[in-house]
């Protein structure tokens, strides 16, 4: 390919070709898209469920779901998005059991998405800055986690996956006017505790290092591995 070409190739493309490669059984394609999108996708699942072992769970799930019906994938959305609501429906898939179990209704909304990032990020503070920054945002996502679902998810996206306003109405199916009261309404109820500091934070939430980016796409690949060689008979 000369250097015309390379240029000419768009987003849209390169999605086509990387859903192309996954539907042929392309493993290597697969394990490549759950760790471009695995940072964010897992804070949004963190974000949802407010509990660091499910939203790891619920992200392996979503992708397995992803893996099986990724040939019905026609690109009406960007891939981001479709993944994104994959993750949204496990999660809310089991704050409706867990609301069952425990026999209350729980606050929920509509369907969201997410974007790229690089999943490891270098921090060149002092030990002490490094420290500081560490309480105020495990602080601060105590403080997220009290807010009502409907706050959260938005807050998420707009605040710490930067997504636009336009984008997040898309993502979660309400009004740009809903998603700037939201956003605004989750501010200040976050601010009301930990004032200016917020905007130091609120880009580090829930981190996903290394060691949980792999554990997830060990266990999801393993989990397809063992599907395959079911579905041929073991061949």
């Amino acid at each position: 390919m000369n250097t015309a070409e390379a240029q000419s190739t768009s987003p849209a493309d390169d999605e086509r070709e990387a859903v192309r490669r996954i539907v042929a059984g392309d493993r290597c394609a697969f394990e490549l898209l759950m760790r471009r999108h695995n940072r964010r996708l897992y804070r949004l699942a963190r974000a949802t469920l407010r509990n660091d072992a499910e939203a790891e769970d619920a992200l392996q799930a979503a992708y397995l779901s992803a893996y099986r019906s990724i040939a019905r994938f026609r690109g009406d959305a960007t891939l981001l998005t479709w993944l994104s609501r994959l993750v949204l429906n496990e999660c809310y898939g089991r704050l409706r059991r867990e609301a069952r179990r425990q026999n209350v209704i729980p606050m929920v909304d509509a369907n969201a998405h997410v974007d790229i990032d690089a999943m490891i990020a270098q921090d060149s503070d002092s030990p002490d800055k490094a420290l500081a920054r560490a309480e105020l945002r495990a602080l601060l996502e105590r403080k997220l986690d009290e807010l009502p679902e409907v706050f959260r998810v938005v807050f998420v996206l707009r605040a710490v996956e930067e997504m636009s306003v336009e984008e997040t109405a898309q993502c979660l199916d309400i009004p740009q006017a809903t998603v700037r009261s939201r956003h605004f309404r989750a501010k200040s109820l976050l601010r009301e505790s930990l004032a200016h500091e917020i905007d130091l934070a609120e880009r580090d939430l829930f981190e996903f290092g290394g060691a949980r980016c792999n554990r997830v796409v060990a266990n999801v690949l393993q989990r397809v591995a063992d599907e395959d060689d079911h579905s041929s008979g073991g061949h």
